[in-house]
Protein backbone atom coordinates (compact mmCIF):
# COMPACT_ATOMS: atom_id res chain seq x y z
CA UNK A 1 0.00 0.00 0.00
CA UNK A 2 1.25 3.45 -0.92
CA UNK A 3 2.08 5.48 2.20
CA UNK A 4 0.14 8.73 2.44
CA UNK A 5 0.58 12.26 3.74
CA UNK A 6 -2.35 12.62 6.14
CA UNK A 7 -3.66 15.64 8.06
CA UNK A 8 -5.71 14.92 11.20
CA UNK A 9 -8.10 17.81 11.98
CA UNK A 10 -9.62 17.32 15.44
CA UNK A 11 -10.16 19.81 18.27
CA UNK A 12 -9.96 17.09 20.95
CA UNK A 13 -6.29 16.66 21.83
CA UNK A 14 -6.45 13.03 23.03
CA UNK A 15 -8.43 11.89 19.98
CA UNK A 16 -6.10 13.79 17.63
CA UNK A 17 -2.94 12.34 19.16
CA UNK A 18 -4.39 8.82 19.23
CA UNK A 19 -5.14 8.96 15.48
CA UNK A 20 -1.76 10.56 14.77
CA UNK A 21 0.22 7.92 16.65
CA UNK A 22 -1.70 5.01 15.13
CA UNK A 23 -1.28 6.23 11.55
CA UNK A 24 2.41 6.95 12.05
CA UNK A 25 2.91 3.38 13.29
CA UNK A 26 1.36 2.25 10.00
CA UNK A 27 4.08 4.17 8.15
CA UNK A 28 2.15 7.26 7.06
CA UNK A 29 3.35 10.85 7.39
CA UNK A 30 0.87 12.63 9.68
CA UNK A 31 0.28 16.30 10.43
CA UNK A 32 -2.12 17.79 12.98
CA UNK A 33 -4.53 20.70 13.18
CA UNK A 34 -6.62 21.56 16.23
CA UNK A 35 -9.04 23.85 14.38
CA UNK A 36 -10.50 24.63 10.98
CA UNK A 37 -8.40 27.78 10.61
CA UNK A 38 -5.20 25.86 11.40
CA UNK A 39 -6.21 23.12 8.94
CA UNK A 40 -6.58 25.64 6.11
CA UNK A 41 -3.19 27.10 6.98
CA UNK A 42 -1.57 23.63 6.90
CA UNK A 43 -3.14 22.85 3.50
CA UNK A 44 -1.75 26.09 2.08
CA UNK A 45 1.71 25.30 3.48
CA UNK A 46 2.13 21.66 2.45
CA UNK A 47 0.93 18.68 0.43
CA UNK A 48 -1.61 16.18 1.75
CA UNK A 49 -3.19 13.11 0.17
CA UNK A 50 -5.87 12.67 2.82
CA UNK A 51 -7.54 14.79 5.52
CA UNK A 52 -9.36 13.16 8.43
CA UNK A 53 -11.76 15.97 9.33
CA UNK A 54 -13.84 16.24 12.50
CA UNK A 55 -17.28 17.53 11.55
CA UNK A 56 -18.15 19.44 14.76
CA UNK A 57 -15.51 21.96 15.86
CA UNK A 58 -15.63 25.41 17.38
CA UNK A 59 -15.17 28.20 14.83
CA UNK A 60 -15.08 26.77 11.29
CA UNK A 61 -17.07 23.55 11.19
CA UNK A 62 -16.28 20.55 9.02
CA UNK A 63 -18.46 21.65 6.10
CA UNK A 64 -16.76 25.05 5.89
CA UNK A 65 -13.30 23.45 6.05
CA UNK A 66 -14.30 20.94 3.38
CA UNK A 67 -15.46 23.65 1.00
CA UNK A 68 -12.34 25.77 1.50
CA UNK A 69 -9.92 22.82 1.12
CA UNK A 70 -11.64 21.75 -2.11
CA UNK A 71 -11.28 25.31 -3.38
CA UNK A 72 -7.54 25.35 -2.56
CA UNK A 73 -6.76 21.82 -3.79
CA UNK A 74 -9.62 19.68 -5.15
CA UNK A 75 -7.30 16.65 -5.42
CA UNK A 76 -7.10 16.13 -1.63
CA UNK A 77 -9.30 13.29 -0.37
CA UNK A 78 -11.34 14.11 2.73
CA UNK A 79 -12.92 11.65 5.19
CA UNK A 80 -15.35 13.10 7.72
CA UNK A 81 -15.16 12.01 11.36
CA UNK A 82 -18.64 12.24 12.83
CA UNK A 83 -20.70 11.27 15.86
CA UNK A 84 -23.72 9.00 15.43
CA UNK A 85 -26.14 11.94 15.67
CA UNK A 86 -24.57 13.84 12.76
CA UNK A 87 -24.40 11.08 10.12
CA UNK A 88 -26.93 12.91 7.96
CA UNK A 89 -24.62 15.94 7.94
CA UNK A 90 -21.68 13.69 7.00
CA UNK A 91 -23.68 12.31 4.07
CA UNK A 92 -24.39 15.88 3.00
CA UNK A 93 -20.65 16.57 3.20
CA UNK A 94 -20.04 13.63 0.83
CA UNK A 95 -22.36 15.28 -1.68
CA UNK A 96 -20.16 18.37 -1.37
CA UNK A 97 -16.96 16.46 -2.09
CA UNK A 98 -15.96 14.31 0.89
CA UNK A 99 -14.84 10.83 -0.06
CA UNK A 100 -16.43 9.02 2.91
CA UNK A 101 -17.14 9.28 6.62
CA UNK A 102 -16.26 7.31 9.76
CA UNK A 103 -18.07 7.42 13.09
CA UNK A 104 -16.77 8.02 16.61
CA UNK A 105 -15.33 6.23 18.47
CA UNK A 106 -13.03 5.45 15.54
CA UNK A 107 -12.40 1.75 15.00
CA UNK A 108 -8.79 1.33 13.87
CA UNK A 109 -9.62 -1.63 11.62
CA UNK A 110 -12.27 0.41 9.80
CA UNK A 111 -9.85 3.33 9.55
CA UNK A 112 -7.19 1.11 7.99
CA UNK A 113 -9.66 -0.06 5.35
CA UNK A 114 -10.54 3.54 4.53
CA UNK A 115 -6.89 4.57 4.28
CA UNK A 116 -6.17 1.56 2.04
CA UNK A 117 -9.08 2.58 -0.19
CA UNK A 118 -7.68 6.10 -0.49
CA UNK A 119 -4.21 4.72 -1.25
CA UNK A 120 -5.57 2.45 -3.98
CA UNK A 121 -7.65 5.27 -5.43
CA UNK A 122 -4.69 7.62 -5.59
CA UNK A 123 -2.51 4.94 -7.20
CA UNK A 124 -5.12 4.41 -9.92
CA UNK A 125 -5.46 8.15 -10.47
CA UNK A 126 -1.69 8.38 -10.93
CA UNK A 127 -1.64 5.50 -13.41
CA UNK A 128 -4.54 7.02 -15.33
CA UNK A 129 -2.56 10.24 -15.54
CA UNK A 130 0.37 8.24 -16.94
CA UNK A 131 -1.99 6.75 -19.50
CA UNK A 132 -3.23 10.18 -20.53
CA UNK A 133 0.39 11.25 -20.82
CA UNK A 134 1.05 8.29 -23.11
CA UNK A 135 -1.76 9.34 -25.39
CA UNK A 136 -0.57 12.94 -25.33
CA UNK A 137 2.93 11.78 -26.23
CA UNK A 138 4.91 13.48 -23.46
CA UNK A 139 8.55 13.87 -24.53
CA UNK A 140 11.67 12.15 -23.31
CA UNK A 141 14.23 14.93 -23.74
CA UNK A 142 13.71 16.08 -27.29
CA UNK A 143 14.17 12.73 -28.99
CA UNK A 144 11.48 10.35 -27.86
CA UNK A 145 8.72 9.39 -25.44
CA UNK A 146 8.97 7.56 -22.15
CA UNK A 147 6.43 5.83 -19.92
CA UNK A 148 7.06 3.26 -17.17
CA UNK A 149 10.70 3.03 -18.39
CA UNK A 150 9.61 2.16 -21.95
CA UNK A 151 11.47 4.65 -24.13
CA UNK A 152 10.51 4.96 -27.75
CA UNK A 153 9.98 7.19 -30.75
CA UNK A 154 8.94 4.73 -33.46
CA UNK A 155 5.34 4.41 -34.68
CA UNK A 156 5.49 0.65 -34.02
CA UNK A 157 6.10 1.16 -30.29
CA UNK A 158 3.61 4.01 -30.13
CA UNK A 159 0.93 1.64 -31.46
CA UNK A 160 1.92 -0.99 -28.87
CA UNK A 161 1.70 1.49 -25.99
CA UNK A 162 -1.75 2.58 -27.12
CA UNK A 163 -2.79 -1.07 -27.35
CA UNK A 164 -1.52 -1.60 -23.79
CA UNK A 165 -3.79 1.19 -22.64
CA UNK A 166 -6.80 -0.35 -24.36
CA UNK A 167 -6.32 -3.89 -22.99
CA UNK A 168 -5.25 -2.85 -19.47
CA UNK A 169 -8.78 -2.42 -18.12
CA UNK A 170 -9.89 -5.91 -19.18
CA UNK A 171 -9.35 -9.29 -17.49
CA UNK A 172 -8.17 -10.91 -20.75
CA UNK A 173 -4.98 -12.92 -20.89
CA UNK A 174 -2.24 -11.30 -22.97
CA UNK A 175 0.52 -13.06 -24.89
CA UNK A 176 3.61 -10.96 -25.58
CA UNK A 177 5.77 -12.14 -28.44
CA UNK A 178 9.23 -10.92 -29.31
CA UNK A 179 12.90 -11.73 -29.38
CA UNK A 180 14.92 -11.77 -26.17
CA UNK A 181 15.76 -8.32 -24.92
CA UNK A 182 12.91 -6.44 -26.64
CA UNK A 183 11.23 -5.42 -23.36
CA UNK A 184 8.40 -7.91 -22.90
CA UNK A 185 8.46 -7.68 -19.09
CA UNK A 186 8.42 -3.88 -19.22
CA UNK A 187 5.34 -3.99 -21.43
CA UNK A 188 3.69 -6.47 -19.06
CA UNK A 189 4.35 -4.12 -16.14
CA UNK A 190 2.92 -1.18 -18.08
CA UNK A 191 -0.30 -3.13 -18.75
CA UNK A 192 -0.52 -3.98 -15.05
CA UNK A 193 0.18 -0.42 -13.91
CA UNK A 194 -2.53 0.96 -16.20
CA UNK A 195 -5.06 -1.60 -14.99
CA UNK A 196 -7.47 -1.59 -12.02
CA UNK A 197 -5.09 -4.14 -10.47
CA UNK A 198 -2.27 -1.61 -10.15
CA UNK A 199 -2.58 -1.42 -6.36
CA UNK A 200 -1.95 -5.18 -6.13
CA UNK A 201 1.34 -6.93 -6.99
CA UNK A 202 2.66 -8.03 -10.36
CA UNK A 203 4.86 -11.09 -9.91
CA UNK A 204 7.22 -12.32 -12.64
CA UNK A 205 8.28 -15.95 -13.06
CA UNK A 206 10.85 -17.16 -15.60
CA UNK A 207 9.44 -20.53 -16.68
CA UNK A 208 12.64 -21.50 -18.48
CA UNK A 209 14.92 -21.06 -15.49
CA UNK A 210 13.45 -23.72 -13.19
CA UNK A 211 13.21 -27.51 -13.33
CA UNK A 212 9.69 -28.91 -13.86
CA UNK A 213 9.03 -29.87 -10.20
CA UNK A 214 10.53 -26.65 -8.88
CA UNK A 215 8.45 -24.60 -11.32
CA UNK A 216 5.22 -26.35 -10.30
CA UNK A 217 5.99 -25.57 -6.66
CA UNK A 218 6.99 -22.01 -7.54
CA UNK A 219 3.68 -21.36 -9.28
CA UNK A 220 1.19 -23.33 -7.21
CA UNK A 221 2.98 -23.87 -3.90
CA UNK A 222 3.35 -27.16 -2.05
CA UNK A 223 2.30 -28.86 1.15
CA UNK A 224 4.69 -30.13 3.79
CA UNK A 225 6.07 -33.50 2.70
CA UNK A 226 5.03 -33.09 -0.94
CA UNK A 227 8.54 -34.10 -1.98
CA UNK A 228 11.97 -34.65 -0.47
CA UNK A 229 13.05 -31.41 1.18
CA UNK A 230 9.50 -29.98 1.49
CA UNK A 231 9.76 -29.40 5.24
CA UNK A 232 6.96 -26.81 5.40
CA UNK A 233 4.02 -25.52 3.40
CA UNK A 234 4.99 -23.05 0.68
CA UNK A 235 2.67 -20.41 -0.78
CA UNK A 236 2.95 -20.27 -4.58
CA UNK A 237 3.02 -17.30 -6.92
CA UNK A 238 -0.66 -17.64 -7.83
CA UNK A 239 -1.61 -17.07 -4.19
CA UNK A 240 0.88 -14.23 -3.76
CA UNK A 241 -0.47 -12.46 -6.86
CA UNK A 242 -4.12 -12.64 -5.74
CA UNK A 243 -5.90 -9.55 -7.03
CA UNK A 244 -2.93 -8.67 -9.23
CA UNK A 245 -1.04 -9.98 -12.24
CA UNK A 246 1.21 -12.97 -12.83
CA UNK A 247 3.77 -12.53 -15.61
CA UNK A 248 4.97 -15.87 -17.01
CA UNK A 249 8.08 -15.36 -19.09
CA UNK A 250 9.33 -18.05 -21.50
CA UNK A 251 5.92 -19.72 -21.40
CA UNK A 252 6.96 -22.04 -24.24
CA UNK A 253 9.27 -23.91 -21.84
CA UNK A 254 6.43 -25.28 -19.66
CA UNK A 255 6.36 -29.05 -19.17
CA UNK A 256 3.16 -30.96 -20.10
CA UNK A 257 2.29 -31.45 -16.40
CA UNK A 258 2.52 -27.74 -15.58
CA UNK A 259 0.62 -26.90 -18.79
CA UNK A 260 -2.33 -29.00 -17.53
CA UNK A 261 -2.43 -27.19 -14.17
CA UNK A 262 -2.15 -23.77 -15.81
CA UNK A 263 -4.98 -24.62 -18.23
CA UNK A 264 -7.19 -25.64 -15.34
CA UNK A 265 -6.50 -22.37 -13.57
CA UNK A 266 -7.32 -20.31 -16.67
CA UNK A 267 -10.57 -22.24 -17.15
CA UNK A 268 -11.75 -22.53 -13.54
CA UNK A 269 -9.63 -19.96 -11.63
CA UNK A 270 -8.71 -22.72 -9.19
CA UNK A 271 -5.72 -24.95 -8.41
CA UNK A 272 -4.22 -27.22 -5.78
CA UNK A 273 -0.85 -26.97 -4.11
CA UNK A 274 1.63 -29.70 -4.98
CA UNK A 275 0.91 -32.65 -2.67
CA UNK A 276 -2.37 -31.14 -1.47
CA UNK A 277 -6.08 -31.88 -1.84
CA UNK A 278 -7.55 -28.47 -1.00
CA UNK A 279 -8.89 -26.55 -4.00
CA UNK A 280 -7.86 -22.88 -3.88
CA UNK A 281 -9.32 -19.92 -5.74
CA UNK A 282 -7.49 -16.71 -6.62
CA UNK A 283 -8.21 -13.71 -8.82
CA UNK A 284 -5.10 -13.39 -10.98
CA UNK A 285 -4.64 -12.00 -14.46
CA UNK A 286 -2.07 -13.90 -16.50
CA UNK A 287 0.26 -12.16 -18.94
CA UNK A 288 2.68 -14.51 -20.66
CA UNK A 289 5.64 -13.97 -22.96
CA UNK A 290 7.70 -16.00 -25.36
CA UNK A 291 10.52 -15.61 -27.85
CA UNK A 292 9.51 -18.89 -29.51
CA UNK A 293 6.90 -19.71 -32.16
CA UNK A 294 4.16 -21.21 -29.98
CA UNK A 295 2.05 -22.20 -32.97
CA UNK A 296 4.98 -24.26 -34.23
CA UNK A 297 5.33 -25.79 -30.75
CA UNK A 298 1.64 -26.74 -30.93
CA UNK A 299 2.14 -28.39 -34.33
CA UNK A 300 5.10 -30.32 -32.91
CA UNK A 301 2.97 -31.55 -30.01
CA UNK A 302 5.16 -29.80 -27.43
CA UNK A 303 2.52 -27.28 -26.36
CA UNK A 304 -1.19 -27.83 -25.73
CA UNK A 305 -3.43 -26.25 -28.34
CA UNK A 306 -6.22 -25.52 -25.83
CA UNK A 307 -3.74 -23.75 -23.53
CA UNK A 308 -2.34 -21.78 -26.46
CA UNK A 309 -5.79 -20.39 -27.26
CA UNK A 310 -6.41 -19.58 -23.59
CA UNK A 311 -3.17 -17.60 -23.42
CA UNK A 312 -3.43 -15.61 -26.64
CA UNK A 313 -6.78 -13.86 -26.22
CA UNK A 314 -4.80 -10.69 -26.92
CA UNK A 315 -1.49 -11.03 -28.76
CA UNK A 316 1.05 -8.19 -28.81
CA UNK A 317 4.23 -8.56 -30.85
CA UNK A 318 7.21 -6.37 -29.96
CA UNK A 319 9.39 -5.70 -33.01
CA UNK A 320 13.16 -6.20 -32.69
CA UNK A 321 15.29 -3.10 -32.31
CA UNK A 322 16.71 -3.45 -35.83
CA UNK A 323 13.19 -2.84 -37.19
CA UNK A 324 12.62 0.35 -35.17
CA UNK A 325 15.89 2.21 -35.33
CA UNK A 326 14.15 5.51 -34.51
CA UNK A 327 14.17 4.24 -30.92
CA UNK A 328 17.95 3.91 -30.74
CA UNK A 329 18.84 7.62 -30.13
CA UNK A 330 16.45 8.13 -27.16
CA UNK A 331 17.52 4.77 -25.71
CA UNK A 332 21.19 5.76 -25.99
CA UNK A 333 20.43 9.07 -24.26
CA UNK A 334 18.58 7.27 -21.45
CA UNK A 335 21.27 4.65 -20.84
CA UNK A 336 24.07 7.23 -21.00
CA UNK A 337 22.39 9.33 -18.30
CA UNK A 338 21.64 6.30 -16.15
CA UNK A 339 25.06 4.66 -16.20
CA UNK A 340 26.97 7.92 -16.06
CA UNK A 341 25.10 8.73 -12.84
CA UNK A 342 25.64 5.22 -11.43
CA UNK A 343 29.37 5.39 -12.12
CA UNK A 344 29.85 8.99 -11.00
CA UNK A 345 30.86 10.20 -14.46
CA UNK A 346 29.89 13.14 -16.63
CA UNK A 347 29.29 11.86 -20.17
CA UNK A 348 28.18 14.50 -22.65
CA UNK A 349 27.38 12.08 -25.47
CA UNK A 350 28.99 10.12 -28.30
CA UNK A 351 31.19 11.07 -31.20
CA UNK A 352 29.48 11.07 -34.59
CA UNK A 353 31.47 7.96 -35.57
CA UNK A 354 30.31 6.04 -32.49
CA UNK A 355 26.72 7.20 -32.97
CA UNK A 356 26.82 6.10 -36.61
CA UNK A 357 28.07 2.62 -35.64
CA UNK A 358 25.32 2.20 -33.07
CA UNK A 359 22.66 3.22 -35.59
CA UNK A 360 23.92 0.72 -38.20
CA UNK A 361 24.28 -2.25 -35.86
CA UNK A 362 21.57 -4.98 -35.99
CA UNK A 363 21.37 -5.75 -32.22
CA UNK A 364 20.68 -9.50 -32.08
CA UNK A 365 20.24 -8.98 -28.31
CA UNK A 366 17.91 -6.00 -28.87
CA UNK A 367 17.45 -3.29 -26.20
CA UNK A 368 19.21 -5.37 -23.54
CA UNK A 369 22.27 -5.60 -25.77
CA UNK A 370 22.25 -1.86 -26.45
CA UNK A 371 22.03 -1.23 -22.69
CA UNK A 372 24.98 -3.58 -22.10
CA UNK A 373 27.03 -1.84 -24.81
CA UNK A 374 26.36 1.63 -23.36
CA UNK A 375 27.04 0.53 -19.77
CA UNK A 376 30.35 -1.01 -20.83
CA UNK A 377 31.30 2.06 -22.85
CA UNK A 378 30.54 4.37 -19.92
CA UNK A 379 32.60 2.23 -17.54
CA UNK A 380 35.71 2.15 -19.74
CA UNK A 381 35.43 5.68 -21.17
CA UNK A 382 38.38 7.93 -20.28
CA UNK A 383 36.85 11.13 -21.61
CA UNK A 384 33.51 12.92 -21.27
CA UNK A 385 32.56 11.57 -24.70
CA UNK A 386 32.10 7.97 -25.90
CA UNK A 387 34.52 7.24 -28.75
CA UNK A 388 34.42 4.50 -31.37
CA UNK A 389 37.16 2.59 -29.57
CA UNK A 390 34.95 2.41 -26.45
CA UNK A 391 32.48 0.16 -28.30
CA UNK A 392 32.88 -3.66 -28.21
CA UNK A 393 32.70 -4.15 -32.00
CA UNK A 394 35.04 -1.32 -32.95
CA UNK A 395 37.47 -3.63 -34.77
CA UNK A 396 34.90 -4.61 -37.37
CA UNK A 397 33.92 -0.99 -38.02
CA UNK A 398 37.46 0.29 -38.16
CA UNK A 399 38.16 -2.30 -40.86
CA UNK A 400 35.17 -1.18 -42.92
CA UNK A 401 36.34 0.70 -46.03
CA UNK A 402 32.83 1.73 -47.00
CA UNK A 403 29.65 2.17 -45.03
CA UNK A 404 27.79 -0.19 -47.34
CA UNK A 405 29.90 -3.15 -46.21
CA UNK A 406 29.41 -2.47 -42.50
CA UNK A 407 26.42 -4.76 -42.09
CA UNK A 408 28.23 -7.83 -43.40
CA UNK A 409 31.29 -7.21 -41.26
CA UNK A 410 29.18 -6.69 -38.18
CA UNK A 411 27.38 -9.94 -38.75
CA UNK A 412 30.76 -11.61 -39.06
CA UNK A 413 31.62 -10.41 -35.56
CA UNK A 414 28.31 -11.48 -33.98
CA UNK A 415 29.67 -14.63 -32.36
CA UNK A 416 32.60 -12.76 -30.90
CA UNK A 417 30.25 -10.15 -29.46
CA UNK A 418 27.88 -12.82 -28.14
CA UNK A 419 30.77 -14.57 -26.42
CA UNK A 420 31.86 -11.28 -24.81
CA UNK A 421 28.31 -10.58 -23.59
CA UNK A 422 28.05 -14.05 -22.06
CA UNK A 423 31.41 -13.66 -20.29
CA UNK A 424 30.35 -10.26 -18.92
CA UNK A 425 26.97 -11.60 -17.79
CA UNK A 426 28.59 -14.53 -15.99
CA UNK A 427 31.03 -12.18 -14.26
CA UNK A 428 28.19 -9.86 -13.22
CA UNK A 429 26.18 -12.85 -11.93
CA UNK A 430 29.14 -14.29 -10.03
CA UNK A 431 29.10 -17.41 -12.26
CA UNK A 432 25.46 -18.10 -11.27
CA UNK A 433 23.95 -19.46 -14.49
CA UNK A 434 20.31 -18.69 -13.60
CA UNK A 435 21.12 -15.03 -12.88
CA UNK A 436 23.33 -14.75 -15.96
CA UNK A 437 20.53 -16.15 -18.13
CA UNK A 438 18.14 -13.53 -16.70
CA UNK A 439 20.64 -10.75 -17.48
CA UNK A 440 20.97 -12.00 -21.07
CA UNK A 441 17.23 -12.60 -21.49
CA UNK A 442 17.64 -16.25 -22.52
CA UNK A 443 16.71 -19.56 -20.92
CA UNK A 444 19.18 -21.29 -18.63
CA UNK A 445 19.11 -24.22 -21.04
CA UNK A 446 20.16 -21.94 -23.91
CA UNK A 447 22.89 -20.42 -21.76
CA UNK A 448 24.33 -23.86 -21.02
CA UNK A 449 24.38 -24.57 -24.76
CA UNK A 450 26.18 -21.28 -25.48
CA UNK A 451 28.72 -21.87 -22.70
CA UNK A 452 29.56 -25.24 -24.20
CA UNK A 453 29.61 -23.82 -27.73
CA UNK A 454 32.17 -21.15 -26.87
CA UNK A 455 34.24 -23.42 -24.63
CA UNK A 456 33.39 -21.42 -21.50
CA UNK A 457 32.39 -24.51 -19.49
Amino acid sequence: MKKLNILVVEDGRSQREMLRDFLRKEGHAVGEAESGDRAIQRVREGHYDLILLDYKMPGMDGMQVLQEVKRINPEIDIVIITAEGTIDMAVEAMKTGALDYITKPVEFEELLLLVARVSERRTLLKENEILRGVFRGEPFGEKGVTTDRIIYKSPQMSALINMAGRVAASRATVLLQGESGTGKELLARLIHNLSPRAARPIIAVNCGALHENLLESELFGHEKGAFTGATARRIGRFEEADGGTLFLDEIGELSPQVQVKLLRFLQEHEFQRLGGNQTLHTDVRVISATNRDLEQRVREGAFREDLFYRLNVVVMSIPPLRERKEDIPPLIEHFLKRYAAENGKEIAGLTSEAQDVLLKYDYPGNVRELENIIERAVVIAREAVIFLEDLPFREAMEATPEGGKAEGLLRGSMEDLERKLIVEAMEKAGDHQTHAAEILGISERMLRYKLKKYGLR
